[in-house]
């Protein structure tokens, strides 16, 4: 359940990264921004060695950094692509809503363990 907790978390900060980026789709000198990549395999690893829960990994949180794949296609030097932005936004709508949905299952489940009503 943290696990997904935190995808969560990372889902959320990348949905503002995507409106951040569609709204500066017209800002010359803009560059893109997302989930630092770092997160993900900070987590894994931590999840990997069995140690998510404790104190030293509870400081693994998602940041934002500028993406360094994308590239500029314009003279102005933005790198934002609405096209991907948009199918960037899809699946992290996707993500998330499967991430919650997880999450609400496993709430429901410690519910039922400690009432003991089916």
């Amino acid at each position: 359940m943290q696990l997904a907790q935190r995808f969560l978390d990372a889902a959320a900060l990348r949905q503002n990264a995507i409106a951040s980026n569609l709204a500066n789709l017209e800002t010359p000198g803009y560059h893109r921004i997302d989930v630092s990549s770092n997160f993900e395999a900070q987590l894994k690893a931590s999840f990997d060695s069995g140690q998510l829960d404790t104190a030293a990994n509870s400081v693994i949180s998602p940041s934002l950094e500028q993406d360094p794949l994308a590239r500029s296609i314009r003279p102005d030097g933005n790198n934002v692509d609405v096209d991907k932005e948009l199918l960037a936004m899809d699946k992290n709508t996707t993500n998330y809503n499967y991430l919650s949905d997880v999450v609400t299952h496993n709430i429901k489940q410690l519910k039922l363990a400690i009432s003991g009503n089916g």
